[in-house]
C-alpha cells in the first residue's frame, strides 16, 4: 500500500426533501449573496428551482441565476457566470443539477475569486489557482461525482478542447442528495450515469501491483451495488431505494476513496474526453464505447493480469479457469453490462459509425495532448497506441 492523504471535507446532507435545506446550508458556510447555476428548464419546470431559492430567501440571502448549462459543459457559460458572480459581489457558488452544473458552478468560483485571469489559462495550469469561492450542490444527477470531488472538467468549444482541473478548491462545502429528485431522468442519462460511476471506480481499480486489501474491498462493493441497482433505476427511476443507493455510489466513487493506497489511472477519461471534445456525445457513453478495447488492450500485461481476475470473481463470480479466462470473461461480462443499459460498446453505437484514420489519428493526438503524455499506468500509452485502442473500438 502506497502512502496517501484521504481528504474528504464535503458535508452530505441525505435524503428526501433535503433541498429546502439549501439555505440553511449556505448560510452556515457564510454566503450571503448566491449565484445559483443550473441547467435547462427541467429544474424550473419540477419546482426544484423554487424550493431552493425559496429556501435562500427565508434565510435573508440575496441571490441571482446563472442558467443554461449544457452537457459537457462551456467554457463561455462560466465565462458568463464569472462576469455575473463579479458584478453582484457573490460570496457564494450554488449549483443545482448533474455534474455540468456542479463543474461549471466550480468554474465561476475560481474565475470570480481570480477576475483578473482568463478562466481557460486557470483551467490549464498556465497560471496557479491560489484562491476560490465556496461552492455547494443540490444534486439530482447521480453520475460525476462532482458533488464530493476535488476535479472538474470545462470543453473550450472555440478550439474543441475538453479538459479537467483538480484541486482542493474544487471540493463542495456541502452537497444536498435527494434520490427523489432523480426519478424524472431519462433513462439515456440514467444509463450514462451508472456507466461513468463504474468507470470511476474502475479507473482507480486496475493498477499495476496494487495491495490494498480495504480499498479493493470498498471498490468491489460499490461496483456490485451499482450491478444490482442500476438496471433497477432504469427499469423504475421512482424506486427509491434503488436510486439512493446509486446516488451514494456515484459521491463514493470519485471522492477519493477508492484510490487510497494506489492512486488512480484516468486514461480512459481521455479517451472519452477527446471524444466529446470532437463529437458532442455524452459522457458516460464515450467511456462504455472505448472501455471494452481498451480492457482488451491491457488486460494480459503480467503486471495488472490478476487483477482482471480478481475483478471478475469478486464483481462478477467467474471463479473457473485460469487467470487468462477469467480476466477475459470479466471484461465480455462488464461490456455485455453496458450494453444492457443500452450503453454503445463501440464507436459504430456511439453513432460515429465511420470515423477514418484522420479522424482516429486526431482524437489520439488530442487524448494525449499531441503526444507529449503517456496514458496509463499500465502499458505506456503514447499517441500511436491510443490510435490502435481507437482502431479496436470502431
Amino acid at each position: 500500500m502506497d502512502q496517501f492523504i484521504q481528504y474528504t471535507p464535503t458535508e452530505v446532507v441525505f435524503g428526501k426533501e433535503t433541498e429546502n435545506q439549501a439555505g440553511a446550508e449556505v448560510k452556515k458556510w457564510g454566503g450571503t449573496k448566491v449565484l445559483v447555476v443550473y441547467g435547462g428548464g427541467s429544474a424550473k419546470r419540477s419546482g426544484l428551482l423554487n424550493r431552493v431559492e425559496a429556501s435562500l430567501a427565508k434565510e435573508g440571502l440575496a441571490f441571482e441565476e446563472l442558467g443554461g448549462v449544457k452537457p459537457n459543459p462551456r467554457l463561455a457559460l462560466a465565462e458568463e457566470g464569472v462576469k455575473k458572480a463579479v458584478e453582484m459581489q457573490a460570496d457564494f457558488i450554488l449549483a443545482v443539477g448533474g455534474g455540468s452544473s456542479i463543474d461549471t458552478a466550480k468554474a465561476v468560483a475560481h474565475g470570480a475569486a481570480n477576475p483578473e485571469e482568463a478562466l481557460w489559462d486557470i483551467w490549464t495550469k498556465k497560471v496557479p489557482l491560489t484562491k476560490s469561492l465556496p461552492v455547494g450542490a443540490v444534486l439530482t444527477i447521480p453520475a460525476a461525482g462532482s458533488e464530493m470531488s476535488d476535479s472538474a472538467v470545462l470543453t473550450n468549444e472555440a478550439i474543441g478542447k475538453k479538459a479537467g482541473i483538480n484541486t482542493p478548491f474544487n471540493r463542495c462545502k456541502f452537497a444536498i442528495m435527494n434520490p427523489e429528485l432523480a426519478a424524472t431522468l431519462p433513462k439515456y442519462q440514467i444509463a450514462c450515469g451508472v456507466t461513468d460511476i463504474m468507470m470511476h471506480t474502475m479507473e482507480r481499480y486496475f493498477i499495476p501491483e496494487s495491495q490494498c486489501e480495504m480499498t479493493d474491498e470498498i471498490a468491489e462493493g460499490l461496483l456490485r451495488t451499482v450491478i444490482k441497482n442500476g438496471p433497477k433505476v432504469l427499469e423504475n427511476p421512482s424506486d427509491y431505494n434503488a436510486m439512493a443507493e446509486i446516488m451514494w455510489c456515484g459521491s463514493l466513487s470519485h471522492n477519493g476513496l477508492t484510490e487510497c493506497g494506489r492512486g488512480k489511472d484516468f486514461s480512459v477519461h481521455k479517451f472519452g474526453h477527446a471524444l466529446s471534445a470532437k463529437y458532442d456525445v455524452a459522457h458516460g457513453a464515450s467511456l462504455a464505447a472505448v472501455w471494452g478495447a481498451w480492457a482488451k488492450y491491457q488486460y494480459d500485461d503480467e503486471t495488472v493480469l490478476w487483477r482482471f481476475a480478481r475483478f471478475a470473481e469478486k464483481v462478477w463470480g467467474i471463479t473457473e479457469g485460469s487467470d487468462h479466462k477469467r480476466a477475459t470473461e470479466g471484461i465480455e461480462r462488464t461490456v455485455a453490462f453496458f450494453h444492457s443499459l443500452g450503453m454503445p460498446t463501440s464507436l459504430h453505437e456511439l453513432d460515429i459509425p465511420n470515423p477514418s484514420d484522420e479522424d482516429l489519428r486526431a482524437l489520439s493526438m488530442d487524448a494525449t495532448q499531441q503526444d507529449t503524455v503517456k496514458l496509463s499506468r499500465i502499458r505506456k500509452l503514447g499517441a500511436q497506441e491510443v490510435y490502435e485502442i481507437y482502431q479496436m473500438a470502431r
